[in-house]
């Protein structure tokens, strides 16, 4: 048994998202504090940062890039910038969800108001550029291009998956199937919370030699796993996570638990359920919490969070399979030992949260 599998397992998962998670959120407070914000907004746009979050996409593409022989100082610079753009994005998710929790306490727009939220999330999704480029300067040409190129394609198709969703709530949620469910994680989640960090991690640690193909795949099935986490954590874990319990129920938004539930309820639970989510449901005249406690009792009844949660465990299978291809060729380290292990341990709340 070697050293890495010998120390694989949720203490190893832990440690280094907490090791990850300190480094990148340190560099991330410098490079605001170096970048001359006024107090009032400097304010703002470390106030997502500031709050507890386990950090795992600056830890993927750190792991990676270990993994692929690089050393932090190589990759840190990106995973700030990534970071940065995930406070962005969960700034204005908010905003657009009317999200009243995030990270334990309130939602930056809920404490702010939304035009304060607004110039905070641009700030930040601004700041992101700053690390970047300074370390694609010192990169050799083709390289620094092909770092650039990454985060173009993070961020395009981040904004994309999250135009789609938004059209998806105003269509006919029955018509949705379970490929369109990951054809909408892809877009939203899986391009900038595990594909690109890891693609980028590969890059970056093995001076562009490293294939990324097989390492998208492996970064798809990552995402799915933690988004449909996600979804199913919102249903069934409450105040403690320090989320905005139930919320997907009213944004309406298409989970794969929603989608199941529309799919194969009998008619009078489906017509009971598109009564309650969403805006409309608004106009049954019930208290949020009721309409919450209304859609998951269908759910329940129709078994689509077992069901939701048996597709994760499907997805997390495939994401292992496609970790050997992605890893060909590298020895067994602890940061390996790390990527595989996150993969079997993203169950646990702890490890989960964002």
């Amino acid at each position: 048994m070697t050293t890495a599998s010998a120390t694989a397992g949720p203490d190893l998962v832990e440690a280094t998202l907490a090791a990850d998670g300190r480094r990148t959120r340190e560099a991330l407070l410098n490079h605001l504090l170096e970048d001359g914000l006024r107090a009032e907004l400097h304010e703002l746009v470390a106030d997502y940062p500031l709050r507890p979050g386990k950090g795992i996409r600056p830890a993927l593409c750190l792991a990676t890039c270990r993994a692929y022989g690089g050393r932090n100082e190589d990759a840190l610079p990106a995973a700030v910038a990534i970071e940065l753009l995930h406070n962005a994005f969960l700034v204005h998710d908010d905003i657009c969800d009317d999200a009243r929790l995030r990270r334990g306490a309130e939602a930056l727009h809920v404490r702010h108001g939304i035009p304060r939220a607004l110039s905070a999330g641009d700030a930040l999704a601004w700041a992101a550029l700053g690390p970047l480029l300074d370390h694609a300067a010192a990169l050799r040409p083709q390289l620094a291009f092909d770092l650039l190129a990454e985060f173009d394609h993070l961020a395009r198709r981040t904004i994309e998956g999250h135009a789609l969703e938004l059209d998806w709530r105003e269509r006919d949620l029955t018509g949705l199937d379970f490929d369109d469910y990951l054809r909408l994680v892809l877009g939203k989640t899986c391009w900038y919370s595990a594909i690109h960090p890891c693609r980028v991690g590969a890059l970056l640690g093995s001076g562009g030699r490293a294939d990324l193909d097989p390492i998208a795949r492996f970064g798809f099935f990552v995402g799915a796993v933690l988004q449909i986490r996600d979804d199913v954590e919102n249903l069934t874990e409450r105040s403690d996570s320090g989320k905005d319990f139930g919320s997907d129920i009213i944004e309406g938004k298409p989970t794969l638990m929603l989608i199941h539930l529309l799919r194969t309820a009998p008619r009078a639970a489906r017509d009971e359920a598109l009564r309650l989510v969403g805006p409309a449901g608004e106009r049954s005249g019930l208290a949020r919490e009721e309409r919450i406690e209304g859609v998951i009792a269908l759910m329940e009844d129709s078994g689509s969070i077992d069901h939701a949660c048996a597709y994760g465990d499907g997805i997390a299978g495939a994401a292992l399979a496609e970790f050997t291809p992605a890893m060909a060729g590298l020895p067994e380290t602890r940061d390996k030992a790390f990527l595989r292990s996150l993969l079997l341990h993203l169950g646990d709340p702890a490890i989960r949260g964002r």
